[in-house]
């Protein structure tokens, strides 16, 4: 059985975005009103997910239709912006709805795909991490950030009063180098090429295809869409490990990643739009299990605001800090020994 509330909260905005690079008008404006001004209303109207229990039977069925949904997005949308017959406001529309959903739905639904144990799961994730230009997360993520959240040998872990702004490049960058380091530390148990070959090459086929289906406007909309796609991705890591470490144990190893090692954001809502990637601590604990049975452990740090409010917040560093640095402090004062 399909998690239904999940359903009903990402397939809608995936269909209208459809329907727009389609057909044009003003459904892509649709879409992103339900991403932003609906969803922050009914956070407050709607409970957060339970979590807990086992896991439906349907949950990976929805994640390969929305991957397979965010895959014929691109493709239409590339098109749609190479199209000369529609309007500015069309494309504007589409544009910001379609990087709302990648951020908000495609990026959270690819993490939780490339988690699964199913190879036909985690390729169909990667694919998506690939058509955004951002293949590099695949492994930078599962070998590297899992790895050493909390720590500075994760590129991801902001340090300590980083701004976002400073965060963005070095996270970018060092999760590249990161990632492929430890895939090269891999290379001798392998019989295939290094994945980052098709990451790179996944990337350039997808800005070929692009241009073949769109022309210079697909290629420029397409890499604006990835542009979107990788700041939301990289606030999403930095929101949720803001001022957040792992103490070095006396042997020298860091100690085991805890509940209060990742901020969550349990919301009636957006919660289910972001195929519950809010609550983090529990994935950081039990990376394997599957979304419908992720819960927020007691006493785990939970955000003041939702996720997106929260990313808005991120962009003014100075009132980002005023609200997060003295909880951030909290949070680790009050942490076992």
């Amino acid at each position: 059985m399909i998690p239904w509330r999940y359903a009903l909260a990402t397939l809608p905005p995936l269909a209208c975005l459809l329907a727009g690079a389609f057909w044009g008008g003003w459904w892509a404006a649709a879409a992103l009103v339900w991403l932003t001004g609906l969803a922050a209303g009914l956070d407050h109207l709607l409970s957060p997910p339970r979590g807990g229990a086992a896991p439906a039977r349907g949950a990976d069925t929805l994640s390969a239709v929305l991957a397979l949904g965010h895959l014929a997005l691109l493709a239409l949308a590339a098109q749609a912006f190479g199209d000369p017959a529609r309007s500015i406001g069309e494309q504007a529309s589409l544009l910001l709805a379609a990087g709302s959903f990648l951020g908000q739905v495609s990026h959270p639904n690819a993490h939780e795909l490339i988690h699964r144990a199913p190879r036909a799961l985690r390729r169909l994730g990667a694919a998506v991490y690939v058509s955004m230009l951002f293949g590099h997360h695949v492994s930078a993520h599962r070998l590297v950030h899992h790895a050493f959240v909390g720590t500075p040998q994760d590129p991801n872990t902001p340090l300590p009063g980083e701004s976002f702004w400073a965060y963005l490049p070095r996270a970018w960058a060092g999760s590249f180098r990161a990632g492929l380091a430890a895939e090269r530390r891999r290379d001798a148990r392998r019989t295939g090429p290094n994945p980052y070959a098709w990451y790179v090459g996944g990337a350039g086929l997808t800005l070929v295809f692009a241009a073949l289906i769109g022309g210079p406007g697909g290629v420029a909309g397409l890499v604006a869409l990835a542009a979107l796609a990788h700041l939301q991705i990289l606030l999403s890591d930095y929101i949720q490990h803001y001022g957040l470490s792992r103490r070095r144990l006396p042997g020298g190893k860091w100690e085991p990643v805890a509940a209060h090692h990742s901020w969550n954001a349990p919301r009636g809502f957006t919660s289910y739009l972001m195929v519950n990637a809010p609550a983090h601590s529990d994935h950081h604990m039990h990376p394997d299990t599957p979304y419908d049975a992720l819960t927020t452990p007691k006493g785990a740090p939970v955000l003041p605001w939702s996720m997106p409010v929260m990313a808005v917040l991120a962009t003014m560093p100075r009132r980002w800090r005023r609200v997060m640095d003295k909880r951030a402090a909290k949070v680790m004062g009050h942490a076992p020994p």
